[in-house]
Order: C-alpha cells, then structure tokens, then sequence
C-alpha cells in the first residue's frame, strides 16, 4: 500500500512537520476515475473501504483501466506523462475578479489559457470530448470505447428528485463537467510568488528553500523536475503556477468513508483540528495550504472556531454538498461559503452565490447574499441545525424581507438591475475629494481588506449604491465576542461571548463588536466645529488588529461601529455640495426598492452623518459659549452642539443637566455615574422594529429575544429609515411606541400624570422663581398636560433628524433659520412654522422660537426665554 508524504513546508518564518496520510492511498482502481467494465475488476479486492459507486464504466471488457488517460506505446502526443486523450482545441472562459491579485502582479488584464497539465483534466472535465475518445488502443489510433453512465443525471444518489438534478453537471459547480466557462471555478494559469503573496496579503510567501507546496504525490523531488509523474507545483526557484495538478491527484482516494468525498485532493478536503496560526498539513483544509487568512484572525473567526461553528449540516443539503454526515460548520471551513467549481454566475467561488430559484443553484445572476441566506436565516430554511443553541446563528435574511431595508438585492440597486458591490482592484483614490485608498502599491492588500472604490459606493454615480453583507462583515474576521478586539484579556483565545456580540452593558460604548472586526471603515477629519461645515478629509480604516489591545479611534483599523456606516453615509460615499433642503446627495428611493419613500417627513434626500454627528471636545458639557457651534452671533449665549453620542459622548452629567434624574432613561442610559460618558451605535436605533420585544416591553432597542436574540444589525426595518420604532408626523412621535421611548420614559416626556411622579430634568423651571410654573422639576410633563389637544410631539421643539444639530438638546429657533433650511444666516420664520410648510430636513413642524435673549441654561428655564408657542 502506498502512502503520499508530503514534503517540508517553510512559510513565514516557521517550519511546518511533514505529514502522513495513512487513508490517503495512491490507488486509482478504487477511484471513480477507474472507467474499466467491472469484469476487469473480479481479481481485484479494495485494501479497505467500500468500492466507490462508478456510475461510468465501459460496456465490455478492455485490458487494464489505465489506458482511459495513458498509452504506453504510439504516443502521439508530447506531453508526459504518455497522455492517451486528445487535447481540447476550444478557448476557455477564465476566472476574473477585481480582488484578483494576480492580474496586477502579472500586469495583465486576464489570465492565460489553460496549460497541459490542466488540459488533462479537462480533456474529460469539459465536456467538448467524449469521455471514451482515447489517442490510442490496441493499437489502432483514435479510437472510443463505449460506456455507460456518461448522463450528467442525479450522481450516487446525492442529489434528490428533480428540480435539484437539472442539468447538475453543467451549471450547478458539482464537478462532473466543469464546461468551457472556468469563470466559476478556481483559477489556474496563475503565477504564485512572493510579490502576490504580499500584494494579496493572506497568501503564503513562497521560499526559496522549499520543494513545494504540495509534494508531487510520489517522491519528494527538485522543484525544478519537471519530468517526474505528477508535475511538481513549483517550475523555478521563487514562483508557482497554479494549475489542476496543483491541488488534485487523479490516483488518490481515502480509505474512510466518514471522511467524504475527498474530491481527489492531495491535502484535506475539510478542517480536521481546531487551526491555528501555523499551516499543519494533518489537520487543516487544503485551501489553508496557499491562503493563510490572517493566520490567527481565521482560527478564531466565528466561521472556523471550533467553540463557535458548532452547528452541523442537514442531511438533505449536506449530501448535495457531498459532505460527511454531520458535518460541523467548522470543519467545512472554507466550503460553508466557497466552493472551488461553484454555480455558473457566482462571483469568488461563492457556493450557491447567484439569483436562481433552484436549490441547488442552477446558475444565474451574482447575489452574496445568498450565499450568506444558506444559514442566516429561519430554522425551518436553514442548511445547518443549531446543535447547541447558546452560539445561536442570527436570522438575517428574515430583516430583509421587510419592506423598508438595505438595497441588498440586485433589483434594489440600479435603474438596470446589477450586483454592484465589487472589492479590491488596481484603483487609487487618494487624489479624489476627501481622499481615499491606494490600491496600486504592491503591499496593498485591498482585497484582503474588503476595500471597494470610491466610486462603487455611489461617488460620481449615485445608481452603485448598494449594500451587501460584506460592504459591513469581513467573513473571514468576524469573531463571537462584544469587543471586536476579544476576550477581557484582549486576545481571541478562550471562550467566546455566548450572550451576543453586541455591547448593551451598563457602561455603554460605541466600541465595535466581534463582528466587524477587521472591516473596512472611515474616520472623518474636520476643518471645523460648525454644524454647517463638511468633513474636509477621511481616514480610511482597515486591516485586522491581530494582537493589539487598542481601541482608539485613531488606530489603523476599524474601532467603531460608525466608521463602518459612514463609509456609505457621508460625503466620502457621495457628492455632497452641501446645499439644503435639495442638494446633489442621494434621493430617498421607494418601497418597490426597499427604501424609505420621498417625501416621508417631508425629506426627499439623505443627510450627511459625517457632518451630524460630530463632537467637537469644545462643545462637551454645557460650555458658556460657542460661538463655532453653526448658530448666528445672536444665540450663541449658554448654547452649544448636540448629537447623539454615537462618535463620542456629550460630557452632559446629570449635574450638568440642571440635576437631571437619571431615571428619566432606561437601561443601559440610567446609570448615574455613566450619564454623559457614554457612547451608543448607530444600531441602538436603526434595525428592525423592537416592538413588544422582551415580554411586552417597549422601552428597550435590545432586539426581540434579548441579547442572544434577532439580530441587532440595520440590515431591514417595518419602519421608515430602518428605525426600530415609527417616527413620522402622521403616526405621532409622541406615542408611547415611538422610537424616542425606546430609551427616553415616555412617561417622563409626554405623560401629563407620570406614575410616581415628575422626575427633574435639564428642561426644568429657575429655582425661586416667583411663577409655580417656572419652578417645575419638569417643563416636558407640563407641555403635556397644556397640550393635549393636539397632542405634543417632539418635532414642534426639537429637529426631525436627531443625530447632531446646530443647537443645545437638539433644540430648533425659529428665531435663527439658516443654511441647514437653504435660507441666510439668522433667518427669523413665523411661528409656528407648521408641518405644511417645513423646509426639510430638520424642521418637520418646529413651533418653537428662542427669546432674543438666548438659550437658558439646563435647569433654568423660563417662560420668557420662548419666543414662540406661548
């Protein structure tokens, strides 16, 4: 019995052990590539293991099974090893991608053809030749033999009834005919070296020293031997080209069935050990041979962890995927979301990555998503089952869905329907406004990275906007933790988090979760503090934080959950000429795209949350005055910025509130000694609708099922402008299921009777005043109860789009209207303004005017300092 060694591996630094395979045997009878008629067998009894179950076979007897790929005598064919196919003469499709490395390291716009050793395969692979066409036989030259079975019908009893076997060997990615079209399968023709190896940076470096990556399957040999059986991987010192031979042996089999089809691989088809930063030829899937994935940054991604990927493949799509019984998700490692010959259409290898209707896939238009829709989604729909609840997998195709969610799919996107979403390339965009990524240098490692142009996000040309599971996850990266940089000790060893990856503890923080760690964002740098100026510059973030502890959002790689979203949602995403209420930003979509309709709130375009949300440190707390805040000369007395606390906190202390009641929030915002200190995510108020989550509760924005449950992300809502609760003029802003009282108490705001009474607040009447209404602990229950009918709403005092404003509290002046209406600085409008007649997008019916003599202080407030209302 023979066994394959493979041999030393030198990569990065460290050696790597050779191992040996003691199933794996170099057997070729005991394969399906043995065509002989089973009488050519009678003599012959398999070591071990069942005999495979060879569909096709010869109709009668011929001498010896090796002569269906190889003569021994008038060869008419150059080539070793004594080739007895004809080789093909049609062009073939090749793979391309923009995140394809080896097309800038080649300087070439596409890969080359196929070589010999590919052709081999091929010659049967590609259906353009019939199996049975061999060069030579007995002598005589072009020659068939006959066989049965050649029907590309259901394989072994795999796949299920009709429609799943439709045409499987042609448009599915199962392997029995790969076609003419290798745009689906794994490229070949690529010259592996080390300045790809850097370039991409997840592939192993190629070194000098080593024989090759994978041993040629007999002996261990110079790379230079080109004459041996099998072609060694490497042709020169320093380079590879990565061809059909590269990862397969056409002799090979295992003698374990439990292990699966092992599809001829000369390494592990699946993950057999926990990985770890270092290759092991014995445990680790074969793709980890050439792709290291950020070695440890892998290892313990929730997609290769084997604390986390605990979940197991169903019977009936595990056999369509021709894998063991059982199989945990993370012993399919790679193949949960790859397949190296997938369906015609998908882009990256993505295993069931296209728009079909078939299961499997038969083909079609590129969608990511469905790719990731095999698990995230319903119990009922789902490929795996959840083994072990705790690290339950998140249902995230049920968000969208719903009528109101990101433009996932395809039909979402563009006037003329196309997955946009397109990573890595060869593009520098460091010369564009407010900067950008360089993709040209040869350390780039864009793809790795997930970086997409500038230009695919919708600068330039607003029909690319879009959104796909990986403009946010970098799948390769995301871990189960709360803080993206691990456990308390700030490493990724241990235990996962089994309560969600989502922070909502006492001390809240904007600090990104486990699963966007290692994705590609943007921090924005300001010229200055004023509300109507822009971002003048982006830093891009990018890059795994492998063993570092920072959390700064000045670190070189994503920190924050917004630096994610305001790639998207800002001016480096868009145009934006800063022109209010119509500017040249993006148009609010309708409900047939999955957007939120125009003119809803009487908005027709997005806001820039670069420009909203900023905190410049001068404003923190309750500054005396701010005269860079946005607001005219006249109202810059006790007046400052507002925002909520989404990239830094507001330094607002309960004291400095005016003795503001901590208890006028719920958890996690009632926690007296965090007031003020805290950050939020830009996901504790848009995602899917909370609605009686938790037991009936409405005052939570923690998902349905609590921390562990429905996914926290703002991946689809049944509110406008992805809210996890209604907030529109028509519904009522004001009602206890509004998004404002998912966190504020309602009945601290609009309740004119509050169960245990009044709480102070920063709205709250001057101590000593001589008016009983002016020493109110709290003005907003006192509006409630003046204001019945109709009934207050939040938008008559402060601005509609609660993310930063110009003012203290988010608190409009109809007294100072300026630019952020399209109107000059210190506009004074009648009031009330009116719903009817609001200039978007901040004054949806703002009644409330601030007296000449200015903003009160928190806690100070009198009847006189309001203009209007009164």
């Amino acid at each position: 019995m023979n066994k394959i060694y493979l041999g030393i591996m030198i990569f990065a630094g460290a050696v790597v052990s050779a191992g040996v395979f003691a199933a794996r045997l170099s057997d070729v009878r005991g394969t399906v590539h043995n065509l002989a008629h089973p009488d050519n067998l009678i003599n012959y009894t398999l070591a071990s293991g069942p005999f495979p179950n060879r569909t096709v076979v010869a109709v009668s007897p011929q001498p010896g099974f090796c002569i269906f790929c190889h003569t021994a005598h008038t060869n008419s064919i150059s080539t070793p090893p004594l080739w007895n196919k004809a080789f093909p003469l049609s062009a073939y499709a090749t793979y391309t991608s923009s995140s394809l490395d080896a097309l800038g390291d080649q300087g070439i716009t596409e890969l080359g053809q196929p070589d010999d050793n590919s052709k081999m395969c091929l010659s049967c692979h590609d259906g353009t030749v019939a199996i049975g066409t061999v060069a030579v036989l007995n002598g005589l030259t072009n020659q068939i033999i006959d066989l049965s079975g050649t029907s590309f019908s259901p394989v072994e009893g795999a796949m299920p009834a009709s429609p799943d076997n439709v045409d499987i060997g042609d448009t599915t990615g199962y392997t029995r005919r790969l076609g003419v079209d290798l745009r689906n399968d794994h490229p070949i023709s690529v010259n592996y070296t080390d300045t790809l190896a850097t370039r991409d940076g997840e592939l192993r470096a190629v070194d000098s020293n080593q024989k090759s990556v994978f041993d040629n399957g007999r002996t261990i040999g110079p790379r230079d031997d080109r004459a041996q059986h099998h072609l060694p991987l490497f042709g020169v010192v320093g380079w590879a080209q990565v061809q059909c031979p590269t990862c397969h042996d056409p002799h090979i089999r295992d003698d374990n069935p439990a292990v699966g089809n092992q599809k001829f691989l000369r390494l592990n088809r699946f993950q057999e050990a926990q990985p770890t930063a270092l290759f092991s030829d014995t445990n680790d899937i074969i793709c980890l041979g050439c792709h290291e994935k950020g070695g440890s940054s892998w290892a313990y991604s929730a997609h290769a962890n084997s604390l986390v990927g605990l979940q197991t493949y169903l019977a009936v799509p595990g056999g369509r995927r021709e894998f063991p019984a059982n199989l945990p998700v993370w012993k399919a490692s790679c193949l949960n979301c790859h397949d190296t010959h997938t369906v015609e259409g998908a882009r990256r290898l993505l295993r069931e990555g296209t728009d079909s209707l078939f299961s499997p896939k038969a083909g079609g238009n590129p969608a990511i998503e469905e790719t990731c829709f095999q698990c995230h989604t319903t119990n009922a729909a789902s490929v795996i089952t959840y083994t072990n609840p705790t690290y339950s997998v998140p249902d995230i195709k049920s968000d969208y869905d719903l009528a109101i969610r990101m433009p996932i799919r395809s039909s979402d996107q563009a006037a003329n329907p196309e997955e946009v979403h397109d990573i890595g390339g060869n593009f520098d965009d460091t010369a564009l406004p407010e900067g950008g990524d360089n993709c040209t240098n040869l350390d780039n490692t864009c793809g790795a990275d997930f970086v997409e142009r500038r230009s695919k996000l919708g600068l330039g040309d607003l029909t690319n906007r879009h959104a796909e599971c990986t403009d946010c996850h970098n799948p390769h990266r995301v871990v189960k933790f709360k803080d993206f940089r691990g456990n308390p000790l700030g490493n990724l060893v241990g235990t996962p988090d089994v309560s969600g990856t989502h922070k909502h503890v006492a001390n809240h923080t904007n600090i990104a979760s486990g699963v966007l760690r290692g994705m590609t964002g943007v921090e924005p740098v300001y010229g200055g503090s004023s509300f109507q100026e822009m971002p003048v510059d982006f830093t891009v973030k990018r890059g795994d934080p492998a063993g570092s502890l920072s959390s700064a959002a000045t670190a070189i790689f994503v920190t924050r959950e917004y630096q994610v979203c305001l790639k998207c949602h800002s001016n480096f995403g868009y145009a934006d000429d800063n022109i209010y209420p119509v500017g040249n930003r993006p148009n609010l979509t309708n409900t047939l795209s999955g957007g939120t309709p125009s003119p809803t709130n009487l908005i027709t375009q997005f806001t820039n949350q670069a420009k909203e949300f900023q905190a410049p440190v001068t404003h923190k707390g309750e500054p005396p005055t701010t005269a860079d805040g946005g607001a005219s000369a006249a109202y810059t007395a006790n007046n400052h910025r507002s925002w909520h606390p989404v990239m830094d906190n507001t330094g607002r202390s309960p004291a400095i509130r005016g003795g503001a009641d901590p208890a006028l929030w719920f958890a996690p915002w009632d926690n007296a000694a965090d007031v003020g200190s805290q950050t939020m995510y830009c996901s504790d108020c848009h995602g899917s609708d909370t609605g009686p989550a938790n037991g009936g509760a409405l005052d939570t924005v923690v998902p349905v099922g609590g921390e562990n449950g429905n996914s926290w992300g703002p991946h689809g809502s049944s509110n406008n402008f992805l809210l996890k609760g209604p907030w529109r003029e028509d519904i009522g802003e004001g009602t206890p299921d509004a998004l404002c009282f998912r966190c504020h108490d309602y009945n601290q705001y609009a309740n004119p009777s509050p169960p245990g009474g009044k709480r102070k607040s920063g709205f709250s009447g001057l101590a000593g005043a001589v008016l009983p209404e002016d020493r109110d602990t709290n003005l907003h229950v006192q509006h409630a109860a003046v204001m019945a009918s109709p009934p207050m709403t939040c938008t008559q005092c402060h601005e509609a789009v609660s993310h930063g404003w110009k003012n203290k509290a988010l608190l409009v002046n109809l007294n100072d209207v300026g630019p952020e209406a399209g109107l000059p600085v210190g506009t004074a409008v009648a009031a009330p303004f009116g719903t009817a007649i609001a200039p978007q997008p901040y004054y949806m019916g703002a009644w409330l005017s601030i007296a000449s003599t200015g903003f009160a202080k928190s806690g100070e407030w009198k009847k006189a300092d309001c203009d209007g209302c009164h």
